[in-house]
C-alpha cells in the first residue's frame, strides 16, 4: 500500500518593516552651524564688552558701591559726583592739551606719510630700496629704546616742556609711510600717465590726481594717527615737565597714583577714562566702513 507524500511549500519568514529614516535636510544643518556661530560671536562680544560696561556703570557709583561691588555694571545709586570732581581738577586743561596735541600730529602725519610713501612708490632714485629696507628695521624697534635718546635730542634743541616738543617727534611714523606706499603701488600707473600728458607736474599729479584716489588709507591712517597720539603717553613724560602741558593720559596717570586723594578712586578714574574714550570712539565709528577699501574709479590696465 502506497503513500503518496505531498510536496510542501517553504515558507519564508515575513520580515519585519524596515523603519523609515527621516530625510537629511541640509538647511537644517546650515541653521544649526549659524545658530551656533552667532552664539559664540555674542559670547565672545559679551567677553569684550563687559569690561567697558563696567567702566560705564562704575563712573556713574558712589566710591562705596565701587569698592563693595567692583564687577557690578548697574550702580546702586547713580551719581555723577566723579565728573563734577573732575571739572573742579585740570581735566578740560587736559582735554584741551590732548585735542591740540591729537589734531597736530594726525595732519602732519597724514600729510608727511603721504608724501614719503608717494615717494617710495612711484620715483626712483638711488638708495630706494636701502631706504625702505631701513624703514620697514624701523617698526621692529620697541618705542621704549627711544625714550632716552628723544629727551636728549629734545634737551638739546631748547624743545623741551613746550607744544613743538610735544608734537613734532610724533609726526614721523614708518608704519603709515608703509600704509600709504603700498596704497599708492596698487593704483594703475595710467592714471598718473594721463595726468603727465596733460601737464600736470609730480606734486600736482599726486595732490590732485593720486592723493583723492587714496581716501580709504588716509582714512585709515588718520584714525590710527589720532587714536596713537590721543592715547600717547610714554613721550609725554620724557618731552614735558610743566604741569600746564599735561595731557589726558599723563594728567589721569596722577589720579591712578592716587595724587588726588586717599582710597581707590575708582569712580574717579573711570570717569576719566571714559571720558577719554569717547573721541576715539565717535571717530571709529563714523569713518568704519571707509578704512581700507580698495581705490574707486581707478583705470584698470
Amino acid at each position: 500500500m502506497s503513500q503518496t507524500v505531498e510536496p510542501t511549500t517553504a515558507t519564508t519568514p515575513a520580515t519585519p518593516p524596515s523603519r523609515t529614516r527621516r530625510p537629511y535636510k541640509v538647511g537644517e544643518s546650515r541653521l544649526f552651524v549659524k545658530v551656533a556661530t552667532y552664539l559664540a560671536l555674542i559670547l565672545a562680544a559679551t567677553v569684550y564688552i563687559f569690561p567697558f560696561l563696567i567702566e560705564i556703570g562704575t563712573a556713574f557709583k558712589t566710591d562705596a558701591d565701587a569698592t563693595a561691588n567692583p564687577l557690578n555694571p548697574i550702580p546702586h545709586t547713580w551719581t555723577t559726583a566723579a565728573f563734577h570732581q573732575l571739572a573742579q581738577v585740570d581735566f578740560p586743561l587736559w582735554f584741551a592739551n590732548s585735542a591740540i596735541v591729537a589734531i597736530c600730529v594726525t595732519a602732519g602725519r597724514v600729510f608727511f606719510d603721504s608724501l614719503a610713501g608717494y615717494a617710495l612708490a612711484r620715483m626712483r632714485f638711488r638708495g630706494r630700496s636701502a631706504l625702505f629696507s631701513a624703514l620697514v628695521a624701523v617698526l621692529a624697534v620697541p618705542g621704549v629704546v627711544l625714550l632716552i635718546p628723544k629727551f636728549l635730542v629734545l634737551n638739546q634743541l631748547h624743545m623741551y616742556d613746550t607744544y613743538s616738543g610735544m608734537i613734532i617727534p610724533l609726526i614721523g611714523d614708518a608704519a603709515g609711510v608703509f600704509i600709504m606706499k603700498q596704497f599708492f603701488e596698487s593704483i594703475p600707473l595710467s592714471v598718473e600717465e594721463a595726468a603727465h600728458i596733460d601737464g600736470a607736474g609730480t606734486f600736482r599729479t599726486f595732490w590732485s590726481v593720486v592723493l583723492p584716489m587714496a581716501r580709504p588709507s588716509l582714512i585709515t591712517l588718520t584714525i590710527l594717527s589720532f587714536q596713537g597720539s590721543w592715547n600717547e603717553l610714554a613721550h609725554f613724560i620724557v618731552s614735558r615737565q610743566n604741569p600746564r602741558l599735561n595731557t589726558l593720559t599723563s594728567g589721569v596717570a596722577t589720579l591712578v597714583s592716587g595724587q588726588l586723594g586717599k582710597g581707590n578712586q575708582y569712580p574717579l578714574k573711570l570717569a576719566a577714562a571714559l571720558l577719554m574714550t569717547i573721541p576715539v570712539a565717535v571717530l571709529f565709528f563714523v569713518f568704519q566702513r571707509y578704512i581700507m577699501r580698495s581705490s574707486e574709479g581707478a583705470v584698470k590696465e
